[in-house]
């Protein structure tokens, strides 16, 4: 499976208020996530953290919203550095940073799959469905938003274009237990393929995975995995700003990017809401690692272990 990487650094804190999430790439490159998939077999490049130089003003209606013009500017140069590594032909790795910095990562990669004639899917392990608009979020929190305007929905004015939204039905959002009344009427409303953690424990993960899987094959598409810490039990994984009980183990998440490693459909990924801040000795940054490890191919065979 081993190939080409290229790893964006994105230290984005503007879509949430706790500080601590722009720490995020350091700690992934500081618990190794480089040289394990190097060790994999892949040729790993990391590119550095992306930067952001010119902040917007903006204005809006919505008294809530906050870090408008930064998430604006961030959304901007990481479609851009999204789309300019997907181009090279390389597997594309982001480190986040809040998970506002999947609006530019996943519009930047669809722009790519476009210009390849295939369709781009995206699934989202997350508590959370973030498909609020600026005009609906009461919280102001902009790491809210990203699935509903890399889908091409209306409201957002001040950011770029979507050259490319992914369409609704290319949507699997996986392990939800926390959406709100306005998010959960809008998820009716649309084509996304949803399933909450009741469902997971009822039916078990791989499940519920599996019929997704085998949509993007079938539709020869290209797939962009975005995981928020917050999608694993806070209480293995407590470096999260958003933390909500009841998420999946660390089984269940290993199984999942074993699986997703298994099915070579994975062109992508996003590592989204770690928060050194509020970390256990790096106990979650090591945690993410071996997870994006088993993504890029790991077995337990090739896992370290520890010693007695």
């Amino acid at each position: 499976m081993a190939g080409r990487c290229q790893i964006l650094g994105a230290p984005v804190d503007s879509g949430a208020r706790a500080p601590g999430c722009e720490m995020g790439p350091a700690a992934m490159r500081a618990a190794g996530v480089v040289a394990t998939l190097a060790e994999l077999g892949w040729d790993v490049e990391d590119l550095g953290d992306v930067r952001v130089d010119d902040v917007p003003a903006i204005a809006h209606s919505n008294p809530a919203l906050h870090g408008l013009g930064e998430t604006v500017a961030w959304t901007r140069a990481l479609m851009d550095a999204a789309y300019a590594a997907a181009r090279s032909g390389a597997y594309v790795l982001c480190l986040g940073g809040d998970h506002s910095l999947s609006a530019g990562t996943v519009a930047g990669v669809a722009k790519y799959a476009a210009e390849l004639g295939r369709p781009q899917f995206v699934l989202w392990l997350d508590a959370h469905s973030d498909i609020h608009t600026l005009d609906t979020t009461v919280s102001g929190n902009l790491h809210g938003i990203p699935v509903a305007y890399f889908t091409g929905q209306s409201g957002f004015d001040p950011f770029p274009d979507v050259p490319h939204p992914v369409p609704a039905g290319n949507v699997c959002l996986l392990g939800m237990r926390s959406v709100d009344t306005a998010e959960g009427e809008r998820l009716k409303e649309t084509a996304m393929e949803f399933h909450d953690m009741r469902e997971i424990d009822v039916r078990g993960v791989l499940v519920v995975l599996e019929g997704f899987l085998q949509r993007v094959s079938a539709a020869g598409g290209r797939l962009h995995v975005s995981l928020d810490v917050d999608f694993l039990d806070p209480g293995i994984a407590p470096a999260v700003t958003t933390p909500v009980a009841g998420g999946a183990t660390l089984r269940e998440a290993q199984l999942v990017m074993e699986r997703l490693s298994d099915s070579g459909l994975v062109t992508s990924v996003d590592v989204a809401e770690l928060n050194p801040f509020l970390d256990e000795r790096g106990r979650t940054s090591k945690m993410l690692t071996d997870l994006v490890a088993r993504l890029f191919g790991r077995t337990f065979l090739e896992a370290p272990t520890s010693t007695t």
